[in-house]
């Protein structure tokens, strides 16, 4: 019974702190391959893909970490739901839960149509500028990330914030910031460069907390023995 009563007591340390290295992994995955493409991508959308031949092989790079960053969001958002636990409040886990999706789900379209387009331009690079597809897939991915997913990762972080505020996952002081930063994104129209990082910075800032009040609890129980 004793060493039932430590395996569980175990497990509900370890799934925390999985959690918040999910997170950190995903935040910092991001935040390289978001800074791989700002240094090797214009801002403009509508600029003649002048970038391809010198930068294609870093933004390759850049889209090759996305994959391992979303697996590692799909983490987090699990590790997130089970600290809510039997307090979850189904409207706003079903938008928590929706939004996280989609962002996820938008971030890797985009990472797909880029992807497409330097093998394309690897391919035939006179046929991917002459026709007309490269300015496409260059404004359909600004479209994608900017407007839509953007704003998702906004009701994300409302949704999480709020659930928060309710269930005490963690600190309000937190969660007043997430709503702050959220509407941010929801109001910003991909103008502002840097806009992209509030959302992996947000994540980082609550596996951090997430990961050290999970060890708060071992480091006393280990000073007491």
């Amino acid at each position: 019974m004793m060493e039932q009563e430590t395996t569980l007591t175990r497990a509900g340390l370890t799934t925390p702190r999985a959690a918040a290295v999910a997170g950190i992994v995903f935040s910092v995955l991001l935040i390289i391959s978001l800074i791989l493409v700002w240094i090797s991508v214009p801002t403009d959308p509508q600029e003649t893909g002048t970038w391809l031949p010198r930068n294609a092989n870093r933004v390759n790079l850049a889209l090759n970490l996305l994959p391992f960053a979303g697996i590692a969001f799909l983490w987090f958002i699990g590790v997130l739901r089970d600290r809510l636990g039997p307090h979850e409040d189904r409207f706003f886990a079903t938008v928590f839960l929706g939004s996280g999706l989609l962002f996820l789900a938008m971030l890797f379209a985009c990472s797909a149509v880029a992807g497409s387009i330097i093998i394309v331009y690897e391919a035939s690079p006179t046929k991917l500028l002459e026709s007309g597809l490269y300015m496409f897939g260059r404004t359909l991915t600004y479209q994608i990330m900017h407007v839509y997913a953007l704003k998702m990762a906004g009701v994300f972080m409302i949704s999480t914030c709020t659930l928060s505020i309710r269930t005490g996952i963690f600190p309000r002081w937190i969660a007043f910031l997430g709503y702050a930063l959220a509407v941010l994104l929801l109001l910003s129209t991909g103008f502002i460069q840097w806009i992209p990082l509030v959302f992996p910075l947000w994540v980082l800032l609550i596996s951090i907390h997430i990961l050290l009040s999970n060890l708060k609890p071992e480091l006393g129980s280990v000073m007491v023995s």
